[in-house]
């Protein structure tokens, strides 16, 4: 049985594990890219800002313009744009008249919260099929009595 030489010098102590100084930093690289990925998914669909707020909700006031044009629906079904009454077959040339044709102006849609989801979800079927997208639903904001 040979004996290994105790010096320092002697190649045979270099052979052993030595721990390794470096991070390894590919696991970290996975986990962000996987992260920039769910963020690029992501994004869009919070920089959107669906208009949908449900009754009594607690959401803060969007910037909108001062004079917004506003159908209302009561609970009986009758129509009113702009505070004038309107019918369902007239409303989409009175629309076509005050937007003057621009099928991107904001519309805010406000229906009493005794009507029925169908109803409410006909009269803006309606809408989009004429072409007008940026439909708002209105909501009463909590402590704040409706004018």
């Amino acid at each position: 049985m040979a004996l290994r030489s105790l010096n320092p010098g002697d190649r045979s102590n270099r052979t052993r594990y030595r721990p390794m100084a470096e991070i390894n930093v590919t696991p970290f690289v996975d986990v962000m890219l996987i992260l920039l990925v769910v963020f690029m998914v992501s994004a869009p669909l919070l920089t959107v800002g669906v208009p949908l707020d449900l009754p009594k909700g607690n959401a803060p006031a969007l910037n909108e313009p001062d004079d917004p044009i506003t159908l209302s629906i009561q609970p009986d079904g009758s129509l009113f744009l702009n505070d004038q009454p309107t019918t369902a077959q007239s409303i989409l040339i009175e629309l076509e008249a005050l937007t003057e044709g621009n099928r991107h102006a904001r519309i805010f849609l406000r229906g009493d919260r005794t009507l029925l989801y169908g109803d409410v979800m006909g009269i803006m079927a309606d809408l989009a099929a004429d072409g007008y997208t940026s439909l708002r639903l209105v909501t009463e904001q909590p402590g704040i009595s409706e004018r």
